[in-house]
């Protein structure tokens, strides 16, 4: 496999389409990732631009990887957070094209979005996944500790009631 090439996504058209297109097929392949299957090419559209429109305005930064010129994989790194809590951003959003899953996709966008994290002065990052079906084992291998869950939490995208769970991670300051 060729090395991905990580990067902020910006919000031009082929941009907006290509995240679009990522979130349908994640949602179609059981990712819980706030919407339900089917997604709509057009609410889809709307997530993508309304996305990166935040990105854009420095709000958050949505990471991709492209293997081959494809976006194979994003995460979201959220720095709009309320001023008392201008020491942590939240990851989200982590989506991977079901072919491309298991080639450390996922684990390389991590690593960048804490980067960036640490590089902003952000020394702790929080997230949540399903319990089902989510990515919580790859949120322990990089080092997030699991401190609860909120059972029922949402639907899975094909139906029925999940559990979230909830991550940290102390970061040091670049």
């Amino acid at each position: 496999m060729t090395a991905p090439d990580i990067r902020p996504l910006s919000t031009d058209p082929a941009t907006i389409d290509a995240l679009a297109a990522l979130l349908i097929e994640t949602v179609a392949g059981g990712g819980s990732v706030g919407f339900m299957h089917p997604v709509a090419p057009d609410k889809a559209a709307a997530f993508a631009r309304t996305s990166l429109e935040a990105a854009a305005r420095g709000e958050r930064i949505v990471f991709g990887a492209f293997v081959d010129g494809v976006l194979a994989s994003t995460v979201t790194l959220l720095l709009a957070l309320p001023e008392n809590q201008p020491h942590r951003a939240e990851i989200a959003k982590m989506m991977t094209a079901p072919a491309f899953r298991g080639r450390g996709l996922a684990r390389a966008l991590l690593i960048e979005a804490e980067r960036e994290a640490a590089a902003r002065g952000r020394t702790l990052l929080v997230l949540d996944t399903a319990e089902e079906e989510g990515a919580a084992g790859l949120y322990e291998k990089a080092g997030f500790v699991r401190v609860g869950a909120i059972p029922d939490f949402a639907l899975k995208p094909h139906g029925g009631l999940t559990a979230t769970l909830l991550y940290v991670k102390r970061l040091l300051p670049a």
